[in-house]
Parts: structure tokens; sequence; C-alpha cells
């Protein structure tokens, strides 16, 4: 990778991106159903919670009033176990090193609560990879992905090129608020088609395939 055909800097998305945290999610989220006694979809939880803040998401499962309480149960669950089982998806850590190693800036832009994100890249090793790891807070001041977005950007000042990588349509479209391509991870957890809808610049299939992506990319 040379400075010629590398961005400058890359925002990247956390769960589905990075980490593979399905399971710690889902499962910390499933313990708080059941020990509220709240019965469970049918089916079970949908995978279509991983991504947005679950304060807007689980009203819509539960209703308003089981909300909150819910969201507190799980938090207290997730900080207690469900949060280190979030695992790099294969070639992550690799790129990331790659990508530092060249001088390109790398922060992580995720609507989980930074608190938590935090403690997920200090678990794998990875703070000093970043410039910052901006998240939402517990108190919900960054409710969209373009709210992420642009704090990072704000931390980071305003890069010559930068791209966003993320695996949901919401980091398109919080990307795109801020003039920024979003590449997809396709290995991530949207449903089929759903980052092309979304108008993601490019969709990897995989790691190895976004890395090479990266290495020819011209800049804007």
């Amino acid at each position: 990778m040379t400075a010629a055909d590398r961005p400058d800097t890359v925002l990247l998305d956390l769960d589905g991106t990075l980490v593979d945290s399905a399971s710690g999610i889902l499962g910390s989220l499933e313990s708080a159903f059941v020990k509220l006694g709240i019965p469970l979809p049918e089916g079970g939880l949908p995978y279509t919670l991983l991504g947005p803040p679950l304060y807007t998401t689980l009203p819509g499962l539960v209703g308003d009033d089981a909300a909150p309480e819910l969201l507190a149960t799980y938090r207290r669950i997730y900080a207690e176990r469900g949060l280190l089982e979030s695992p790099p998806f294969a070639g992550v850590e690799e790129l990331l090193h790659e990508l530092a190693g060249v001088g390109v800036r790398l922060a992580v832009a995720t609507s989980k609560a930074e608190v938590y994100a935090a403690r997920i890249v200090a678990h794998r090793g990875w703070t000093d990879l970043f410039d910052t790891v901006c998240g939402d807070t517990l108190d919900a001041a960054r409710p969209t992905k373009a709210d992420v977005v642009g704090e990072a950007l704000r931390r980071i000042g305003r890069p010559n090129t930068t791209v966003m990588l993320g695996d949901r349509l919401h980091d398109v479209v919080g990307a795109r608020t801020h003039g920024i391509d979003c590449l997809g991870a396709g290995w991530g957890y949207a449903a089929p088609g759903e980052l092309e809808e979304a108008g993601a610049a490019a969709v990897y299939a995989d790691v190895g395939e976004l890395a090479a992506a990266l290495r020819r990319r011209p800049p804007r």
C-alpha cells in the first residue's frame, strides 16, 4: 500500500465489522428477557437488533413500558460477561496493523455505548491503533450513526481522504450524511442486499478482499 492509493483515514464500525459480537449481545439480551419474565419473540431474537442502539429497537419489540427495565437489565448482564464475547473476524487484526503501519489514521465509530466499545478495543490490545474510539453515550446523546460519525470527525479533524467501513445500512447512511463513502463489510450482520440498496460504495465478502481493495483504492 502506497501513499498514492490509500485513504488518509478509515472510520470503522465495531460490531459485525471488526468483531463478531452477536452471541455476546443477543445472549445477554436473552438472559435479560428470561430474568424479567418477558416472553422471547417467536423464532428468537432477530439479527436486525444488531447495529442500531437497543433503546431505539426494543420498544418495538416489547413495548414502551417494558423497554427501559429490559435495557437496564441487559446492560448489567452485558457489562459483566457478554461484552468480552467479541472475537475479531478473520484477518481484521492483520488489516488494522497493516493500515496503522503505513500511517492510515484509524477511528472506531460505533453506535455501541462508547464505554463498552473502549473496553472491547482494550481487551483486544488495539487501543494504540486508534486515534479515538467514538460511540454513543449511556444517556443516548448520539442516537444515530450520523451523530457518531460527526463526533468522530470532530475529534480527529477532517482528513483529506476518509472512508467508513461498516456492515449495516446505518453505517452507509451515517457516513453519507458527512459526505463520506462507506465500504460494506459483507461478512457482518446485514441482510442480503441491504448494503447495496443503502448505497455502499462497494461490498466485500471478506476481510482479505477488502484489504486488497484498500491497497489499490484511489483518493477522492
